[in-house]
């Protein structure tokens, strides 16, 4: 047996947060019989039926995506930082995004979480997000979506400390999947992971003897920064998927 919000998170129907949300409103039944306790228990096989209501709901979940600058912290306030959400602004929204035009947006805009880190010395892509099943797409542990980042290091780059850096180094006795890196110059290059520890690519350049200088993520998936300016969000499109 398993609790219905964590069944319906497994299944990537939903978050729990939103499953809860379901129930209380009753729009969620199981084999047939609307669930009305939270903390149900169910079997993991069961049959799951969402009110249309439900689906309504999820379809105006919105998600934002940010160009980051630097000294914004990803999630909450710290030591005098502010987050990045303080960004999500009707003045800071990029002119020209059709999607934030087309929605009647109430601001504040609410429970609008991280999708991923980003450290307080890097910039570009974040993702800001209330639909708990792209939360969990971006930050499950078995997710493979690649994040693409152009990196400056300290000094010139041999090929033998590029290759270390595609095959795998070892971080907190784990060792990690390879990496995709490509030279731009003998200082400057691409580097694409699917894993997201915290501050992986600085400790990965520690590791051989290189201090990261400058640190920017341009894609996640399928989705990339573009023409996003700095400071700037815009919503995820209807037709834009990670």
């Amino acid at each position: 047996m398993i609790r219905i919000a964590k069944l319906l998170s497994q299944r990537g129907v939903c978050s729990r947060r939103e499953a809860e949300y379901f129930v209380q409103n009753g729009w969620l039944a199981i084999e047939g019989k609307v669930i009305t306790e939270v903390g149900t228990l169910v079997e993991e096989d069961s049959r799951v039926e969402l009110d249309p209501k439900a689906r309504q709901y999820q379809q105006q979940l919105i998600t934002v995506l940010i160009n980051k600058p630097i000294g914004y912290v990803s999630a909450q306030a710290e030591k005098g930082y502010k987050p990045a959400s303080f960004l999500v602004t009707p003045n800071n929204r990029q002119l020209g995004d059709r999607e934030a035009r087309s929605l009647k947006l109430s601001w504040p805009l609410k429970h609008l979480a991280p999708a991923g880190r980003l450290d307080i010395d890097s910039s570009g892509l974040l993702v800001l997000t209330q639909d708990g099943r792209i939360a969990k797409q971006l930050i499950a542990a078995k997710s493979n979506i690649e994040k693409e980042y152009l990196v400056r290091v300290d000094q010139k780059t041999s090929d033998k400390q590029i290759e270390r850096l595609r095959h795998g180094l070892v971080l907190d006795n784990v060792q990690l999947a390879p990496a995709k890196v490509e030279m731009l110059d003998s200082n400057y290059f691409r580097m694409i992971l699917t894993e997201g520890r915290k501050r992986q690519i600085r400790r990965m350049c520690e590791l051989i003897g290189l201090k990261v200088v400058g640190l920017k993520r341009v894609r996640i998936g399928r989705v990339r920064l573009g023409a996003l300016a700095v400071g700037k969000w815009r919503l995820l499109g209807a037709n834009e998927q990670f």
